[in-house]
């Protein structure tokens, strides 16, 4: 009887250890870092399993995407020369005169096609482009396919990047990703704590099992992958709907935009129509020139050229390059005279618009190539894991039909008022700028105390009537 009286779970706050701990400034925290990491890991779980399983999907799109289109995107032989790009365009538009060109991408290894991607094509969903792929060598077309974004998503890779970013429900999708990513990082800085402060003894998995075994895995695991589950975060968050457009506002406050080109003329150049082969990718001086401008310029592979928008418009050649070194230099050139108007170097990007552009790609996997994705599906697979290993813990700390002990209430009362403070200042920050993680967070406050006020009364009307 003495030994179930005194026995405590894993979980539970315990007596103060008559040695004193390195980690003993948490103490006063642990508990609420508990019921937080609980309840938070127990409700937004179902949405982070979702966004690490489409996750995982995604990051192995792209070597998938290679084999699936190897047809579309790799030349049947390499040739000596490559044609002039002014004749893969009037190719592309012989076969496929439907729409209007808007950009063209030159072969960018020897054994890559090139695309001509046209916009306004019926039956192409306006945000994409009919992409067609040309042989630099012969000019001979192999095929067209829908693209989207900068990255040049095909539709395999694209249907399960809209899986990942919004269920394929729209705008209204984006609310679960962003949720997901906004209590991502706190969950899993609420859990490295944990796990650091928790003593070396009982973070041992060796010799262990049933529920202290789990907590091991959960544990460790956990506290590997933490630093990926921030970046993945943070990261996500930068393009979200609401947080990212509050991130976006303070860049910009802070001069940290991500710099554009100019691509006006002064002038207006419309006598200069354009040529009836290359449809209306060819204006004045010719693509080749343009292309050609920008190589002095020191343009290297991948680029895309994208015509003029107007009659006082340049064309504006810019690479594509989102690996690393990144290549995302651009240039501007007037269609009449071929002469370079305005140049944007990666190098003199802000700060902030740099580190923006890495993360991103390094969140997407295309900044290290194939490492990076395949980082990214073992980032996946253990929040897969940890997110079953959570459900599980969670199962066996029932006890007959008491499933899933909720952890007790009261912890924050615990916490000096010097420590408490400070936190509550910093998340209400943090609630303004990332709402999907402030307004859940102060629903989730209102019904506890709401809750704790119920069960309070009626423990009093209990002691009253007996």
């Amino acid at each position: 009887m003495t030994s179930a009286l005194t026995r405590t779970t894993d979980e539970a706050p315990k007596a103060a250890d008559p040695t004193p701990s390195r980690s003993s400034s948490w103490a006063p925290l642990r508990p609420l870092l508990l019921r937080l990491h609980f309840y938070a890991g127990l409700l937004v779980a179902p949405f982070l399993l979702v966004a690490a399983c489409t996750g995982l999907l995604y990051a192995a799109s792209f070597q998938a995407e290679k084999i699936v289109y190897s047809d579309e995107l790799t030349v049947a032989a390499v040739g000596d020369t490559k044609l002039p790009i002014s004749e893969q365009v009037t190719a592309a538009r012989e076969t496929h005169p439907e729409g209007t060109v808007a950009a063209v991408r030159p072969s960018p290894q020897d054994d890559a096609t090139t695309r001509v991607l046209l916009s306004g094509v019926e039956g192409v969903d306006a945000d994409h482009t009919l992409a067609v792929f040309v042989d630099p060598y012969t000019a001979e077309v192999q095929g067209a396919l829908e693209q989207y974004g900068s990255t040049g998503a095909l539709p395999l890779r694209t249907w399960i990047s809209e899986l990942h970013r919004n269920l394929h429900l729209g705008e209204t999708g984006r609310l679960y990703s962003e949720f997901a990513a906004s209590w991502l990082w706190v969950i899993a800085s609420a859990g490295l704590i944990m796990w650091f402060t928790r003593r070396r003894a009982r973070r041992k998995l060796r010799g262990t099992s049933g529920r202290r075994r789990t907590l091991g895995l959960h544990g460790g695991v956990g506290a590997w992958a933490a630093a990926g589950f921030l970046f993945l975060s943070v990261t996500g968050l930068t393009w979200s709907t609401y947080a990212g457009a509050n991130i976006d506002v303070l860049r910009t406050s802070l001069h940290q935009a991500t710099p554009s080109i100019s691509a006006s003329t002064g002038g207006d150049h419309s006598g200069h129509g354009a040529s009836t082969a290359a449809g209306d990718a060819e204006h004045g001086v010719g693509l080749d020139r343009i292309l050609a401008a920008a190589r002095a310029e020191g343009l290297g592979d991948p680029v895309e050229i994208v015509p003029p928008a107007d009659a006082a418009s340049t064309y504006v050649v810019k690479q594509v390059g989102r690996g690393y070194p990144t290549k995302q230099d651009a240039v501007a050139v007037d269609p009449t005279t071929g002469e370079v108007t305005d140049v944007l170097r990666f190098a003199d990007h802000p700060v902030l618009a740099k580190l923006t552009r890495w993360g991103i790609d390094l969140h997407t996997g295309v900044l290290f190539g194939l490492v990076n994705q395949i980082a990214l599906m073992l980032l996946a697979l253990s929040l897969i894991l940890l997110i079953v290993w959570g459900y599980r813990m969670w199962w066996q700390r029932g006890r007959g039909s008491a499933f899933g002990r909720p952890i007790p209430r009261g912890a924050w009362q615990k916490v000096p008022p010097l420590m408490l403070l400070p936190c509550v200042a910093g998340i209400a920050v943090l609630g303004y700028y990332v709402p999907l993680l402030g307004i859940p967070l102060a629903g989730f406050l209102v019904v506890d105390i709401v809750l704790g006020e119920i069960s309070h009364r009626r423990g009093r009307r209990a002691g009253a009537a007996a």
